[in-house]
């Protein structure tokens, strides 16, 4: 997209699973009226999201903002992060 630039919307994730023994992050994540269901399971770096209605405007997203601050999330937290894309 030459000269033009992608809106922005913030994404709130919410972290309601986080396990280390068993290598498994999981929560919900909200944006413009979306919501999804996530886990990942980091060591395998696999991430699922359902349900599937939006899930690839969010994916590529989610899983680098939870493999930036993986060591700094904790369950019950609640946590934003900037999507750019068309919603």
């Amino acid at each position: 997209m030459t000269g033009r630039h992608l809106p922005k919307t913030i994404a709130y994730l919410r972290i309601t699973t986080l396990s280390w023994q068993e290598g498994v992050l999981g929560g919900e994540v909200q944006a413009a009226g979306y919501q999804w269901s996530f886990y990942w399971f980091f060591r395998q770096d696999s991430l699922q999201v359902t349900p599937s209605l939006g899930r690839a405007l969010i994916y590529e997203s989610l899983g680098r903002f939870l493999e930036h601050n993986d060591y700094q999330l904790e369950a019950g937290g609640d946590y934003e992060f900037v999507l750019r894309s068309r919603l």
